[in-house]
C-alpha cells in the first residue's frame, strides 16, 4: 500500500483482540526510498491510504447527504412526490477524525475532502466540535442510482 503523501507500506503482522477478533495493531515497514509515495523503480501498488494522525487528529461530526428522492423526477409519476422519498438521504458519521488544520475554518467556510468531495462548516459547529456538511459529491450519484 501507498500512504498518501508518505510511503510505501507492506503489512507484517495483524495483531486482533482474542476476545472479539477485532484487529487493534497492525505492524508495517516502510520503504525509505519511496518518500512522497512514489517508487523510482516504478513498482504499482494496490492501493493508497489517506490517512490522518491519530495522534493529532481532530474528531468532528460528518453528514453526508446523497439525492433527496430515489427519481431523478417524482413528479413524473402519478402519486405522492413523498412515495419517492430516499431513506437513505443522510448518513452521519458522529466520530469522523479529520486534519487538525480544521478546527480554525469558520461557519460557512468550504473544504474538500479528497475523494468525497466538497464540505462547508455547519453552523452547529462549535470550538469543541466541528461539523461538516457534504454539499458535493465527487461521483454521480445518479449513475450509481442507474445500476439498481
Amino acid at each position: 500500500m501507498r500512504l498518501r503523501y508518505a510511503y510505501y507500506v507492506t503489512c507484517t503482522d495483524v495483531i486482533r483482540d482474542p476476545a472479539t477478533g477485532e484487529v487493534v495493531e497492525l505492524h508495517c515497514s516502510h520503504d525509505p526510498a519511496t518518500k512522497g509515495g512514489w517508487s523510482a523503480d516504478g513498482r504499482k501498488v494496490r492501493g493508497t491510504l489517506h490517512w490522518v494522525s491519530a495522534a493529532h487528529a481532530l474528531s468532528a461530526e460528518v453528514r453526508l447527504y446523497d439525492r433527496l428522492f430515489t427519481k431523478e423526477n417524482p413528479s413524473e409519476d402519478k402519486g405522492d412526490f413523498k412515495d419517492y422519498l430516499n431513506p437513505d438521504s443522510l448518513h452521519v458519521i458522529p466520530n469522523a477524525q479529520v486534519e487538525p488544520s480544521l478546527a480554525t475554518l469558520p461557519v460557512g467556510e468550504n473544504v474538500q475532502f479528497e475523494r468525497l468531495g466538497y464540505f462547508c462548516v455547519d453552523k452547529d459547529s462549535t470550538p469543541e466540535r466541528r461539523v461538516f456538511n457534504r454539499s458535493v459529491a465527487l461521483k454521480d450519484s445518479w449513475a450509481k442510482a442507474g445500476d439498481r
